[in-house]
C-alpha cells in the first residue's frame, strides 16, 4: 500500500543527522524529493535558553535556522540543532492554548447542546452509497446538528468535533504533538511518515510515532519545518 502525501498548505518536519548541511534549502529540497511540492521555512519552535548561560546565549542564532528576535533575543525558530530547540516548551505552550479552546467550547457549546455525529460518519454515508449521499448532501446533513451549528456560530472548526467530544486530555493532546510534528516527517534515511488515514486515531498513530523518533534523535542532530506551498 503506498504512503499517502500530505496535501499542499501544511506542515512537515524534516530531520538531518549530525555533520550534515541542514539549511532551509536542503529541507526544501527534500520535500520536493519525496512529495513533488515546494515549501519554505516556518518559525514553529521556541528556542531553548540554558541556565546561566543563557543570558549570553540568548542574543546569539548560532545552529539556528531562519531564527526570529524580540528585543533582541532569539524567542522562535524554523528548526537547528535539536539541543537549541525548546521542544518541551513548544509542546507546553501549544497544550495550553489548546487547553483554553477545549474549555471555551465546554462553555459555549459542550454545556449547552447534545453530542453530535462527526463529519466521519457522514462521509462514510457518502462513500457507501456517493449516488444517493453526495458530499455535498453528507456535509449539509452534518452541519444540521444543533451542536455543529453552535460551533459555526462560536468560530469553533466543526470538524475537530470528534475530538473536542473526547474531551480536554485528547483535544490538547493532538494539537502539542502537531505543534512538534506538523503533518509529516522526514526522517534522517529520507523515510517519509506520514498518517495511514485522515482519521483522528491513525494522526494519533502517525503522531506518536514521529514524536518517539523524535525524542531518540541525538541532542546535535538537527530539525528544520517547512510549510508546503
Amino acid at each position: 500500500m503506498p504512503t499517502p502525501t500530505p496535501p499542499t498548505g501544511h506542515v512537515i518536519t524534516v530531520c538531518f543527522t549530525p555533520g550534515v548541511d541542514a539549511d532551509w534549502f536542503a529541507a526544501s529540497e527534500k520535500v520536493h524529493d519525496l512529495l513533488h511540492i515546494n515549501g519554505t521555512p516556518i518559525r514553529r519552535y521556541r528556542v531553548r535558553h540554558r541556565p546561566l548561560i543563557g543570558w549570553l546565549t540568548r542574543f546569539f542564532g548560532y545552529w539556528l535556522l531562519d531564527a526570529a528576535r524580540r528585543c533582541g533575543a532569539v524567542t522562535l525558530a524554523a528548526g537547528g540543532r535539536k539541543s537549541r530547540l525548546d521542544l518541551t516548551g513548544t509542546a507546553a505552550r501549544a497544550a495550553h492554548d489548546a487547553a483554553l479552546r477545549w474549555r471555551a467550547w465546554n462553555t459555549h457549546v459542550g454545556a449547552t447542546t447534545k453530542p453530535a455525529r462527526p463529519f466521519e460518519d457522514f462521509l462514510a454515508q457518502h462513500h457507501i452509497a456517493p449516488s444517493t449521499v453526495t458530499l455535498y448532501e453528507a456535509r449539509r446533513r452534518f452541519e444540521l446538528q444543533p451542536r455543529v451549528l453552535a460551533m459555526l456560530a462560536h468560530t469553533f472548526d466543526p470538524y475537530e468535533l470528534s475530538l473536542y467530544q473526547a474531551g480536554e486530555a485528547t483535544y490538547a493532546g493532538l494539537h502539542w504533538r502537531i505543534a512538534l510534528i506538523g503533518d509529516a516527517l522526514i526522517t534522517t534515511d529520507g523515510r517519509l511518515l506520514t498518517p495511514a488515514t485522515d482519521s483522528v486515531a491513525d494522526r494519533f498513530r502517525f503522531l506518536n510515532e514521529a514524536c518517539a523518533y523524535l525524542r531518540a534523535l541525538r541532542s546535535n542532530a538537527r530539525l528544520c519545518a517547512i510549510a508546503t506551498a
